[in-house]
């Protein structure tokens, strides 16, 4: 088993660890996809990748919070913690505002 670019915290708190990779969070089927990069995070817009080899062909690992080896379902409120530290709130609740992707804390270290 390989070792992931990510690590879970907490029941909605995703770490990302590994500056090679690139985090494409996909929360349920009528949730926007987010990207994660070490320098931020947004909402994105290509094409999802059908699997995770074809996500690790891109440099991205593929994070489906619903799937039970992540957090097992779909979350309203999801917090991720970026390797400069900052960490952002995913509000679904507001998705399409200025308030769905919002810096939650931002430590420097």
């Amino acid at each position: 088993m390989t070792e992931r670019p990510y690590l879970t915290s907490g029941r909605n708190t995703l770490i990302h660890k590994v500056r090679k990779y690139d985090l494409l969070i996909i929360n349920g089927d009528d949730n926007p996809a987010v990207l994660v990069t070490h320098k931020g995070i947004k909402e994105y817009e290509g094409k999802i990748p059908d699997n995770k080899r074809e996500a690790k062909l891109m440099d991205m690992e593929l994070v489906d919070v619903t799937s039970g080896d992540v957090f097992g379902d779909e979350k309203t409120l999801l917090f991720v913690q970026l390797l400069n530290g900052k960490e952002y709130k995913l509000d679904y609740s507001k998705v399409g505002s200025q308030l769905f992707i919002r810096i939650h804390q931002d430590s420097t270290f």
